[in-house]
């Protein structure tokens, strides 16, 4: 008997209800109310945010794709612990080719994407205690992947966003005081593109993400490697420091 292959539907993975779990997962992951090495249960999130287990499953991919999170064989799903040596290597290869994409994007002087980095920068200007954290790391990322554009060089366009989905644990603003550091930072990095200093605009992309690894939150940095309890829930949110 000929055993039909399985075959996914087209837009599972990318469907809206999953987005919305795999933006529920990661802003706890993000906020320290998950910590590494907690093990992500499908059956336990299926009943945490009311869903079935399909988009909890697609959504815990689609974070594993990003590095947010780590599936390995009879372990399943836990939450991506970074060493310090790892957390080096990827700001190392960051920093280089964000280097890179300001000074590309300074040479080539797109001024249709300049005044839309402008206008997001200016939008983006007042950031509260009460920004959400979600709206934080969109319009970090938006500004990086309009900067990216702004290059006009594909190859270093796919290859950022391929290291940024894989780092955003790392780089993703985890509060509002790193997210006005950031703002700061963009705006003098679109100060050097607008001039056309190229050097200086690709000198300060590099000390932004140095910048940006080091305000890691702690419970981002520990290398929790124990192993858990097969019933062992996710962690609560922590009230202390």
């Amino acid at each position: 008997m000929t055993r039909e292959p399985r075959v996914e539907k087209l837009g599972a993975a990318h469907s809206p209800l999953t987005k919305l779990v795999a933006d529920a997962i990661r802003e706890r992951i993000l906020s320290g109310e998950l910590a590494p090495g907690d093990r992500l249960v499908e059956s336990y999130w299926s009943d945490e945010l009311g869903v079935s287990r399909m988009p909890v499953r697609e959504a815990l991919r689609s974070l594993a794709a990003e590095g947010v999170v780590t599936i390995e064989p009879r372990r399943g799903a836990t939450v991506t612990a970074y060493t310090p040596e790892q957390v080096q290597e990827l700001v190392e290869v960051r920093a280089t080719l964000e280097a890179l994409n300001a000074k590309l994007a300074a040479k080539r002087h797109d001024r249709e994407l300049l005044q839309r980095l402008e206008q997001r920068l200016a939008a983006n200007a007042q950031v509260s205690e009460k920004t959400a954290l979600a709206k934080l790391q969109q319009d970090n990322s938006d500004f990086h992947e309009t900067l990216a554009q702004a290059a006009s060089n594909s190859v270093l366009q796919d290859l950022v966003r391929m290291l940024r989905e894989r780092t955003a644990v790392i780089f993703a603003p985890h509060s509002a005081k790193r997210a006005k550091e950031n703002w700061s930072e963009h705006v003098a990095i679109l100060r050097a593109v607008i001039d056309g200093d190229a050097e200086l605009a690709g000198l300060l992309a590099a000390r932004h993400v140095h910048s940006a690894s080091q305000a890691l939150p702690a419970h981002l940095r520990t290398t929790a490697t124990d192993d858990m309890a097969p019933g062992k829930q996710p962690a609560r949110r922590r009230t202390g420091s």
